[in-house]
């Protein structure tokens, strides 16, 4: 008899549980990326990114990058803030430090308004900067953070760049394909995704949808040869690269956006997210389990944070947990070791959550406190 365990289902906010036909993807062809066959790939990924939120197929333009989430903020930020140029983050959490970090190590001015990281962004702040600091081109912000799960309200952000003009450059990592993403509404300039998030594929995948007239303008303030969003979309729309690209994880994620296309697209996913999440913050709370972020209802339905209940530790949890088959995920910053992070993306499906939560009902119930 075997004694081999079923694959882990991974409850942390990416890479995820692959579905069998994306997983059966990776195994697509062997392309050279100079060849035809691999443009047929190209074009139709930049479609159907353009496309998983209709409103932005009219007015913009994805780009593909060749590495994690991470790659395409900064290629964003770093080419359409321009050289010496100045930009306003508002941060709260780990992911806008990051933002303020990036436009510091592009030697472009970084003004930073700061929220702490359990409340929603500091908008009051935001429009004092606006209003002193003119030199301010673009506000840079984080639709879903996720180190705290908080869902930031966008809408009133833009609604403040309107005044002054500033242009919205938005980190989308961890909500495009699963959460609303105004483009229109917003005012967007830009925004940044990846393959292995809301969409369902694979690390090695990321890409930037930016305005057409934001990228024929020409403002390059690229301080980087690899990350620079003009010489990508150039080669892109000529039906080349500009370099070697992860042609294997491009075919994951074209079969990926196809599934989510037959799936009912974001909305749909959207809703399918929203019940795992209920059904976890629910089942938590019978358990005594406190979120972290205050309400009676989850921030974002992608990813929700809890507390580490007195008398345990994050460590134990989390190999009793895996033992179960669940990967859950720490805190970071100062949360960690204090807070357990779960997503809900990937193939992951109610009785995963109804697993998860009765072992997470068997380690409170044994021995586990510390001292």
């Amino acid at each position: 008899m075997s004694d081999e365990r079923p694959p882990l289902k991974l409850m942390n906010p990416g890479p995820v549980t692959l579905s069998e036909r994306v997983r059966a993807a990776l195994l697509g062809a062997d392309l050279c990326h100079r060849e035809p066959e691999f443009a047929v790939l190209q074009a139709e990924l930049r479609r159907r990114l353009e496309e998983v939120y209709p409103p932005a197929a009219r007015d913009f333009t994805a780009v593909l990058l060749t590495g994690s989430g991470t790659a395409a903020v900064e290629a964003m930020v770093g080419s359409l803030v321009p050289r010496g140029g100045h930009a306003l983050v508002a941060a709260n959490g780990v992911y806008g430090e990051r933002m303020a970090a990036m436009l510091e190590a592009q030697g472009k001015t970084a003004h930073v308004a700061r929220a702490t990281w359990t409340e929603p962004m500091n908008l009051g702040l935001v429009e004092q900067f606006l209003s002193r600091e003119r030199a301010i081109s673009h506000v840079l912000a984080v639709h879903h953070e996720t180190t705290t799960g908080r869902l930031n309200d966008i809408a009133a952000l833009a609604a403040l760049c309107r005044r002054t003009g500033a242009r919205l450059l938005l980190d989308c990592i961890s909500s495009f394909g699963a959460e609303e993403i105004d483009f229109e509404g917003w005012g967007l300039e830009a925004c940044a995704g990846t393959a292995n998030k809301c969409l369902h594929g694979v690390p090695g995948v990321s890409f930037v949808l930016a305005r057409r007239d934001a990228l024929a303008a020409g403002r390059s303030g690229a301080t980087s040869v690899y990350l620079d969003l003009f010489r990508h979309d150039a080669e892109q729309r000529r039906d080349s690269v500009a370099f070697t690209p992860a042609v294997q994880a491009c075919h994951a994620l074209a079969e990926a956006l196809r599934e989510l296309a037959d799936e009912g697209g974001w909305r749909d996913r959207h809703a399918r997210y929203a019940g795992l999440t209920r059904q976890l913050f629910e089942g938590l709370r019978a358990q005594g389990v406190a979120p972290l972020l205050d309400g009676a209802a989850p921030s974002s339905v992608v990813l929700t944070a809890y507390r580490v209940p007195a008398g345990y530790d994050y460590a134990s949890l989390h190999e009793h947990l895996k033992a179960a088959g669940f990967v859950i995920y720490a805190g970071q910053g100062r949360f960690d070791q204090e807070i357990f992070r779960l997503a809900v993306m990937g193939a992951i499906d109610a009785a995963d959550i109804a697993r998860l939560l009765a072992a997470c009902a068997a380690f409170w119930s044994r021995r586990a406190r510390v001292a």
